[in-house]
């Protein structure tokens, strides 16, 4: 309906407006480092076996803080778990900064929160889903995550095309390149402490609210906040895991590093690459609205999904630069369609005293999955006859994803489409 972008902006109050400032700065810093994250490791003296390694253990990290800090933030407050989080990041960076020792980059990486890919990691995002879906009217809610998508990847793009340019910079100022790329590490770390200071700023209306339901009255809920719709969330669970095992083998620094050996690219073209697809995965999410509106989450989410896996599964067929990007930004145009579809339909399909619980468990199973591929792809990225081998593995798995995810779903109405 036209009146629902009009509605956006009514919507847009001051924790909403914080929520989506937090969304911005991190984006922002996770394409900031993902450019460059891997070819900084690289640069330190690891190789892609110790590198792989780095990269699991930081997905793996990720899952144990965002299953403790998820599973506690409705308790102990959300705001202060979303400050937490924000100070464990800030502390990686500058860990990643000052040690070249492997054991204590394992730790940081274990412990702090790092994005190897871009994009979200940590507790950040569940804990703010279920905090924007408590402020804005349901029939609202995909409309508000397409925008809050949109401003999450359109930041990434500016973080990606600033670290390339600033290393060109830093080059040019006759740095090095491990100093050039830990300048930008650095950078990170201090982007971590600007989220804490936004956090601060979150009234108590993001917090649960005590609705006064009675013992008898009130859904029973299990010890991780799951009562009625904990069959939905643990098949969701089991098949976002699977999306994100095959995303994970083509991570943002993951395709920097391909393109810099496969076709000698600078980093500031890297920039560029990784900026023209953020902006066009952006619009795509925003797009999204639109074709649910007329086919629904579901169909939304498989149909637009699958094309982009076999762009993907494209790209190291192509033998030069131009079409390489090409096809990868073809890719990005449609690939991100099924985010806010994904996050919309999984709120709706549990209660609302569900939400975080379900949008904590749901990312839990995505960072698991995700947490899986880098270690098998460090060896592969380490032979120069397998390192294509990543995009086709990615692809493959993903359109198992879908077909699965559609025979599974096919079937659901959410009360927004059961009412149009």
């Amino acid at each position: 309906m036209q009146s629902n972008k009009l509605n956006i902006l009514g919507l847009l109050k001051r924790d909403v407006r914080v929520l989506f400032f937090t969304r911005i700065a991190r984006l922002f810093a996770y394409g900031f480092l993902s450019v460059v994250l891997v070819l900084y490791l690289a640069e330190s003296g690891l190789d892609g076996t110790q590198i792989g390694l780095l990269l699991t253990l930081t997905l793996a990290g990720d899952t144990v803080m965002t299953f403790w800090i998820t599973g506690t933030a409705d308790r102990s407050g959300r705001k202060k778990m979303l400050i937490f989080g924000a100070l464990l990041m800030a502390a990686a960076g500058l860990v990643f900064v000052l040690s070249k020792n492997f054991l204590l980059l394992l730790i940081a990486a274990t412990i702090g929160v790092i994005s190897p890919s871009g994009y979200e990691v940590g507790p950040f995002l569940s804990i703010e889903q279920a905090s924007l879906s408590q402020i804005v009217p349901d029939e609202q809610r995909t409309s508000v995550f397409a925008w809050y998508n949109l401003a999450g990847l359109f930041a990434t793009a500016l973080g990606a095309l600033a670290a390339g340019l600033i290393v060109q910079f830093l080059g040019r100022l006759d740095f090095s390149l491990l100093s050039s790329y830990r300048a930008i590490v650095l950078g990170y770390g201090a982007f971590g402490l600007l989220l804490g200071g936004l956090f601060t700023r979150l009234s108590t209306a993001v917090e649960v609210r005590k609705n006064g339901a009675s013992s008898q009255t009130a859904p029973a809920l299990n010890r991780f906040g799951l009562g009625r719709s904990k069959r939905a969330v643990l098949k969701l669970s089991a098949l976002f895991s699977i999306d994100a095992f095959g995303g994970a083998f083509v991570l943002q620094s993951i395709l920097a590093y391909w393109f810099t050996v496969r076709f000698n690219v600078e980093p500031a073209v890297l920039g560029g690459i990784f900026f023209g697809a953020n902006i066009l995965a952006g619009i795509s999410s925003l797009l999204a609205v639109r074709v649910a509106a007329r086919i629904g989450l579901v169909k939304t989410m498989v149909f637009t999904h699958i094309p982009s896996h076999l762009l993907l599964m494209m790209v190291p067929l192509m033998p030069n630069l131009p079409l390489a990007v090409t096809v990868l930004l073809l890719r990005f145009s449609i690939s991100q369609m099924d985010v806010p579809t994904r996050q919309s339909l999984t709120m709706a399909l549990v209660d609302p005293e569900e939400r975080s619980a379900a949008a904590g468990i749901t990312s839990i199973a995505r960072t698991v999955g995700s947490s899986l591929a880098p270690v098998l792809t460090g060896p592969l990225l380490a032979s120069a006859a397998l390192i294509n081998i990543p995009f086709f593995l990615s692809g493959g798995l993903k359109l198992l994803y879908d077909l699965l995810f559609y025979r599974s779903f096919k079937a659901a109405r959410v009360p927004e489409e059961q009412n149009g």
